[in-house]
This record gives C-alpha cells, sequence and structure tokens, in this order.
C-alpha cells in the first residue's frame, strides 16, 4: 500500500470525524474549550480494507482546471469582484458528447483537498459507463487548492477574507463554475446530476434546491439537513451509536455504560491516571480523566460512524470486550476493545482529529487533519451550528448536553463574531420538509445507512415521487458511494441500483422533455 493511498484514506476519515469533534466540543459548560488530540483507528482492519478500494483508482483519465472565480457572488461593493483560482478536475474519458446530450456527473466537494476526496468516490467512475457521462469535481473554496488571496492560514485569519468562506458562496462558485464547462463543451443541454457526502451532500440537496436550472437532480449521501435548530433530539447522534452497540451486544453494551464511572475512580486515586496510562498503555501520560474518555469515545463513535462490511467495527470492539477472559475488571475490558479495533500495539499514540499518521507507519507526513479542522471549525462557527449533545441516561455515554451559550462565546472569542445557529433553516429550509417540499421540490435521492450515527438528522422516507429517500438497515455514512467492490452485501448493491435507476428516469424524462420542445 502506498503512502499517497494512505494519506487519501486517512483525509477522508478525517473529514468526517471534524463533523463529530466540533459538533461535540462546546456541548458542555463544564467541559474544556479544546479538544484533546486523541487517535482513534491506526492499524485496522477497517482501515485496510478502505485503502484497498483507493489503492485500485487510476487517475490518468483525470484532468485539472482552475476557474477564475469570483470571492463575493452576492454583493457590489469593489472588493466583491476579487478573484480567485478555484480548481475542478474533469474526466471525458466515456463522455458522450455535446451532441447527444449525454449528461455531466458533478461531485461537489465538501470539508477537504479534492484531492484526498476523489479517490474515494466510487459512484461517478463505476456510473460513467453506463450514462456515457462527463465526470467534474469541484474543489470547496477556501479547501485545497482553491483558497482566496493564497494562503489558507492568512484567509482564515483575516476576518475581512474569511467572511466569504460560507456555504452560500461555496453552491455560487459550483454553479458559476457548471455553467462555465457546459458553455464551454456548447453543452447546454447535457443534464447535470450533482453528487455529495456528509457535508457535501447536504449541499448537492440544497444546490438542487437553490439551482435548479442547473442540476436536474442531486444524490444526496448521508447528508444530515435536518440536525440543525430542534428539528433532530440533540441526543441523536448518540442515541444511533448506542443503539448500534446494544444490538451487537447487550453485554459490550453495559460495559461501556459502566466504564465511565470506573475511569473516574480510578483517576481520583492516588497515581490514578499513572495507573489508567498504563493500563490503556498510552504513548503520553495521561493529563486528566477526560483524556481517556474523549479517546475512547471518539472511537465508539467512528465505529458506529463506518460501520462498514465486511470487517464491522463495532462487531470488533464488541468481540475484543466480549472475549475477554473471563473475571477481567470493567477496564481491562474495555481495553480489550481497544486492541481489537486498532491492532496489539507497543502504545497508543494522540492526535489532533483523532488520527495519528505515525500509527500506520507514516512517520514523516504532515498532520492532513489540519486544513478540514480548521477550516470546518469556522463554519461550525459562522453557520453549520449542528445541536449535538446528549443527557443523562439516555445513552451509552455520559451526560453531555449541547450548550449554545458556551458556543456562542467560544466562537465570539475565536473568531470575534457570533454563530447564527438558525441561519440554515432560513436559508435552506427544513422545518416542516414534507409539506414544504412535496410541491416545491424535485429529484433528490437521499441515501443512508441506518447504522451511520448521522442517518437521524437525515430524510429518512420519501417526500414525493421525485425525492425519495433510500435507506439501507445496515449501511453506514456514505457507503453507497464510495467504489463498488465484488465483496459488497446484497442490500448494497441494490441501494446503488435502486439510485442509478431513479437518475436514470430522471434523465430519460428530461431527453424526452428536451425531444418535444425542438419538435
Amino acid at each position: 500500500m502506498d503512502s499517497s493511498s494512505l494519506k487519501v484514506s486517512l483525509h477522508w476519515l478525517i473529514s468526517i470525524l471534524v463533523l463529530v469533534i466540533f459538533s461535540t466540543t462546546y456541548i458542555s459548560a463544564t467541559q474544556p474549550k479544546m479538544l484533546p488530540k486523541l487517535s482513534v483507528l491506526g492499524r485496522t482492519k477497517f482501515l485496510r480494507e478502505s485503502l484497498t478500494t483507493v489503492s485500485e483508482s487510476n487517475f490518468q483519465d483525470f484532468q485539472t482546471f482552475y476557474y477564475n472565480q469570483t470571492l463575493d457572488h452576492f454583493n457590489y461593493r469593489p472588493e466583491s469582484y476579487t478573484t480567485f483560482q478555484q480548481r475542478y478536475v474533469m474526466n471525458f474519458k466515456y463522455w458522450g458528447g455535446a451532441n447527444s446530450s449525454a449528461p455531466i456527473f458533478a461531485y461537489l466537494g465538501g470539508e477537504g483537498d479534492l484531492d484526498y476526496e476523489m479517490p474515494v468516490i466510487g459512484f461517478l467512475t463505476d456510473n460513467a459507463y453506463q450514462f456515457k457521462a462527463l465526470l467534474v469535481y469541484i474543489e470547496h473554496r477556501y479547501y485545497g487548492e482553491s483558497v482566496p488571496f493564497g494562503s489558507r492560514e492568512e484567509a482564515l485569519r483575516n476576518a475581512s477574507i474569511r467572511g466569504y468562506f460560507n456555504s452560500a458562496q461555496a453552491l455560487a462558485d459550483y454553479a458559476e463554475v457548471l455553467i462555465y464547462i457546459k458553455k464551454q463543451l456548447l453543452a447546454e443541454n447535457s443534464p447535470i446530476i450533482v453528487v455529495g457526502a456528509s457535508y457535501g451532500g447536504m449541499l448537492a440537496s440544497w444546490f438542487r434546491l437553490k439551482y435548479p436550472h442547473v442540476a436536474l437532480g442531486a444524490l444526496a449521501s448521508s447528508a444530515p439537513i435536518l440536525y440543525f435548530d430542534d428539528i433532530t433530539p440533540q441526543n441523536g447522534y448518540y442515541t444511533i451509536v448506542t443503539k448500534d452497540f446494544r444490538e451487537a451486544s447487550e453485554s459490550c453494551y453495559e460495559t461501556i455504560r459502566e466504564s465511565w464511572s470506573e475511569i473516574d475512580r480510578v483517576a481520583s486515586e492516588p497515581n490514578g491516571l499513572s495507573i489508567l496510562s498504563q493500563k490503556f498503555r498510552t504513548c503520553n501520560q495521561l493529563n486528566n480523566a477526560y483524556e481517556l474518555k474523549y479517546y475512547l469515545e471518539a472511537g465508539y463513535t467512528m465505529a458506529a460512524q463506518f460501520d462498514d462490511p465486511p470487517s464491522y467495527p463495532v462487531t470488533m470492539i464488541c468481540s475484543g470486550i466480549d472475549g475477554a477472559p473471563e473475571g477481567r475488571d470493567v477496564l481491562s475490558r474495555i481495553f480489550a476493545g481497544v486492541v481489537a479495533l486498532r491492532g496489539n500495539m507497543s502504545c497508543y499514540s494522540k492526535n489532533a482529529a483523532g488520527f495519528s499518521i505515525q500509527t500506520v507507519g507514516d512517520t514523516n507526513s504532515p498532520d492532513l487533519s489540519v486544513e478540514t479542522v480548521e477550516g470546518w471549525a469556522w463554519q461550525r462557527c459562522s453557520e453549520m451550528v449542528m445541536p449535538i449533545g446528549r443527557g443523562e441516561n439516555d445513552t451509552m455515554f455520559p451526560p453531555a448536553p449541547f450548550n449554545l451559550t458556551t458556543f456562542i462565546h467560544h466562537c465570539t472569542t475565536s473568531y470575534g463574531v457570533s454563530p447564527r445557529p438558525h441561519w440554515v433553516t432560513t436559508y435552506y429550509g427544513g422545518h416542516d420538509i414534507e409539506l414544504i417540499l412535496s410541491r416545491f421540490g424535485s429529484n433528490i435521492i437521499f441515501s443512508n445507512g441506518l447504522r451511520d450515527p448521522y442517518s437521524i438528522g437525515g430524510v429518512l422516507k420519501n417526500i414525493s415521487q421525485t425525492i425519495v429517500a433510500i435507506p439501507t438497515v445496515n449501511g453506514s455514512h456514505r457507503l453507497d458511494i464510495v467504489p463498488a467492490k465484488s465483496t459488497d452485501p446484497e442490500w448494497l448493491v441494490m441501494q446503488r441500483k435502486a439510485e442509478v435507476d431513479i437518475i436514470e428516469s430522471w434523465i430519460s424524462q428530461y431527453n424526452a422533455d428536451l425531444h418535444a420542445m425542438k419538435k
């Protein structure tokens, strides 16, 4: 396995973990303002399987371009007309051409460098031949190479420049690039299908609603568009994590529930932190009990979120916990779960976003998480305020309710601006979504795996004949759009087939309408 493949997979996992990290960073006024640095997966069978699909990616058919993008699409001040280079990548290999009105599949980049997102998005390449589709991948502003004024650090440090870093500007970017591509290729009649996952999935669904004249339809994979305001219960995410573990093993679930108070008890003893550091084989001495608890929490949430077949990391953890020798104490069983997930290592290291490059043998690599962590931190502190928390005894985790006052204070201190917690639902909607979209929207697929904790904030049932939900009971986060494998279970194959069939029907209807108009 080469280092570039390793970096790609780690970056993708980091990007998704950041959604959890910055949704729970300020869930309690009693918790630290900054998260401890943690490492979660390391060398696990789960991660290796993800890397296998990445290493099979072939990029020789991809070409990189840059669009002279407008900094501010919504104002007419002199500085609004400043431009920056936005990167996009195209693959013409299977395209049927403009004359045949062959479709364009456009991936809308999320909170990360496009180089690390493209290889793990298999839906486009897997279906390009069948649809004779042109493939386009567009990088999100302020990530990767698409940063105004060249430096990401400078862009995030400068309050004036940072203000243009938001989802509405990003959607307008995508619209400009796609309209430009169609014009340059004389492909005005080629329908566009936008695809996105997680935050990118939210963008894809919103893009279809805001720019129906640009995109014929959208595939929004694992898009928690309803995890804003009070639409979804705050504890929803952790409720699903708890359900996943409890379904895997009741005794495993009970052991995890008991472990938090036991960690606190041991930590309160003389030399308690040293005892915990030795028991959990941490590479560095624990500074407090919270470090260990968050370390474990991050492992459990990631295992649930990416509970992919065939390894099923939730089952891996529970097999370790339940398989510990008889008579072992609670924390020894918990540590056995850590070993089952990450492998038997000499010590377990910690890193900013829950992953450590060093744990997989690449000691010279930079921390790929920094870009996503810093970028998403700003997005969370401006508009993406997802109130994820948990109460007393409603999950297998200790209580940590989301505290909006604390969150606002932190964001104001960090950036000099207050979050707008209701802006997403004001601008994009979300409340009474069935009533509103049943007569307003069309051609959106919301796909979710119900083992994914974020599915609780997704659209899980059909809204209309053309805004449809395709959930799978055993699916995990954005599993449907990763590269297909011969070992994929039948239910996953059928989920993808359903998505393809729906998209095919959209395009067929579009072509029929286009033909009728030309008569």
